[in-house]
């Protein structure tokens, strides 16, 4: 595996949302903390095509009142999970 892929790593592919997050398709991803959006979506949309026409669009960065991510790997240190939607 290149340390490109290494950089950006899709934990889980498929995410059933409740409440507010019901009607959006997501994933999560464990990526470096200076991986951009292009980087994640080239992976996710490579290695775990959503189906959809417009494919994996958005990178979830930012708490709300609807959506709890992203938030720091428990297991390695200087990586985040970010939630990716279609």
């Amino acid at each position: 595996m290149s340390d490109e892929l290494d950089r950006v790593v899709i934990t889980q592919p498929v995410l059933s949302g409740s409440g507010p997050l019901a009607a959006l398709t997501t994933m999560q991803v464990c990526a470096v903390a200076d991986a951009d959006d292009k980087e994640i979506l080239l992976v996710c949309n490579r290695d775990n095509p959503s189906g959809t026409t417009g494919g994996w669009q958005r990178v979830i960065r930012k708490r709300t009142e609807k959506i709890d991510g992203p938030g720091p790997c428990a297991d390695y240190p200087g990586r985040i999970h970010y939630l990716v939607q279609c």
